[in-house]
């Protein structure tokens, strides 16, 4: 529900019966106009995708952190290979996501006129071609690169601050997880709306600043924001972003620690026993 709050709250242009001030506002009056499970559209799309990308993620994440640690640090934990490791890993998890994230969208926008995922996927490649689906995958990589690095190491920094023996423990996970989420969400949310922007093409928002075709390039969505919006076009969505950030890393990162301490455990115990 979040995610669909923070793309109709960044829309440039919105259709007057889809403005909102506040994010309970928008969740009401979503709910009230277009019916309880409106706000989980899309989610299919997004679950299809998130299993391989967030397994190719984490498991580059865990390997490169270590190689850069024993490099840069001796084998201590150096936040600068947290962070470069965060960044190459999100290369991998968006090339998966990304046209997830394009159709998942295109259908939460006010009056979306596709039916579902799959007439949603037909018309875009029909109508846009296959590009459409990576139009914005250069500004995701420029936000999620930032964004991943800031959430590495503001993850690990806190291990460092509320548990720094780095044992299992669900909820220094949980708290860092969530802090690591918010502060990051909160720093990039101007490549955000731009993203938003390049994968809405709000027609609305275009031609109001007579943008004819489609837009494409981060410049181009960074210079149409700052026409429809000025300073303040950059920060639309902040809350949602941010209320939507911290349960999704906070979850993320508990179930992530719970199956690398399962995984380890087990793999320990074997060993013992042989």
């Amino acid at each position: 529900p979040c995610a669909l709050l923070q793309t109709r709250m960044q829309s440039l242009q919105p259709d007057p019966k889809a403005q909102y001030r506040t994010v309970y506002e928008a969740l009401k009056k979503i709910v009230l106009t277009e019916g309880f499970w409106r706000p989980l559209r899309g989610i299919n799309v997004t679950m299809l995708g998130a299993g391989p990308a967030h397994a190719m993620y984490f498991a580059c994440y865990e390997k490169m952190k270590k190689s850069l640690s024993d490099t840069l640090q001796h084998g201590g934990n150096s936040h600068l290979a947290n962070g470069i490791a965060g960044s190459v890993a999100t290369l991998l998890h968006d090339a998966v996501m990304n046209p997830a994230e394009v159709v998942k969208q295109r259908m939460q926008m006010f009056n979306s006129p596709y039916k579902s995922v799959l007439a949603c996927i037909r018309t875009v490649q029909k109508t846009e071609g296959f590009g459409a689906f990576y139009r914005s995958y250069t500004t995701q990589l420029t936000m999620n690169v930032p964004f991943q690095a800031i959430h590495f190491i503001t993850y690990e920094f806190m291990q460092e601050q509320i548990n720094p023996r780095r044992e299992y423990n669900p909820r220094s996970h949980i708290v860092s997880g969530a802090i690591a989420g918010a502060v990051a969400a909160a720093a990039t949310t101007p490549l955000d709306v731009c993203k938003t922007l390049l994968n809405t093409q709000e027609n609305m928002a275009l031609s109001s600043v007579n943008i004819s075709g489609h837009l494409s390039g981060m410049m181009n969505a960074f210079k149409t924001v700052y026409q429809l919006g000025g300073i303040a076009g950059y920060f639309r969505g902040v809350q949602a972003r941010v209320i939507y950030q911290m349960p999704s890393t906070a979850i993320a990162w508990s179930v992530y620690e719970f199956f690398k301490y399962f995984l380890t455990k087990h793999k320990v115990e074997k060993r013992t026993s042989l």
